[in-house]
């Protein structure tokens, strides 16, 4: 049976080298909740639990709604982050579509942008191995700048 310290116990008995995310005991769901709740607007934020050890939260930032999906609390499960920015179908897809491949390459970061179900989407995923807090902080906060930064350009140029 594998035995867990609390943070101050890993400080306590380890080396500044030997500290890791495994060590220290990261509580994904708390960390992901405090960043929506240091992001979202409007008291917008949403969280769904279901059986199988999932987790959804929803909430608004700027114009567009994020989501973050955490697949469980194992190393092996994943946190994904999208926010819709456009519909489709659109004018001049082609056209969006190398402006979208450009950005991709461009000023996504750790975050691209892609296509669920007839809508256009930045989105990063993530296993959850050795995922620090801040990380978890910077893929919520990057796909929901994205997203806010571009959803009424995409619009104003693309939209139906």
């Amino acid at each position: 049976m594998t035995s867990y310290q609390t943070e101050s116990e890993a400080i306590a008995t380890s080396s500044p080298n030997e500290l890791t995310p495994q060590t220290i005991g990261i509580n994904h769901v708390e960390v992901i909740e405090n960043v929506i709740d240091t992001l979202e607007q409007d008291d917008s934020a949403m969280v769904s639990h279901s059986e199988e050890g999932g987790y959804l939260w929803k909430f608004n930032y700027g114009s567009v709604e994020v989501f973050v999906k955490l697949s469980g609390t194992s190393d092996e499960d994943t946190i994904t982050v999208w926010a819709t920015v456009l519909k489709l179908p659109v004018q001049d897809e082609s056209k969006l579509m190398r402006h979208l491949l450009e950005m991709n390459c461009s000023s996504t970061l750790e975050a691209r942008f892609g296509i669920i179900e007839n809508q256009v989407v930045v989105i990063t995923t993530r296993t959850l191995a050795e995922l620090s807090t801040g990380e978890v902080s910077r893929l919520i906060t990057i796909v929901a700048t994205i997203a806010d930064n571009n959803d009424d350009t995409l619009k104003s140029q693309f939209g139906a």
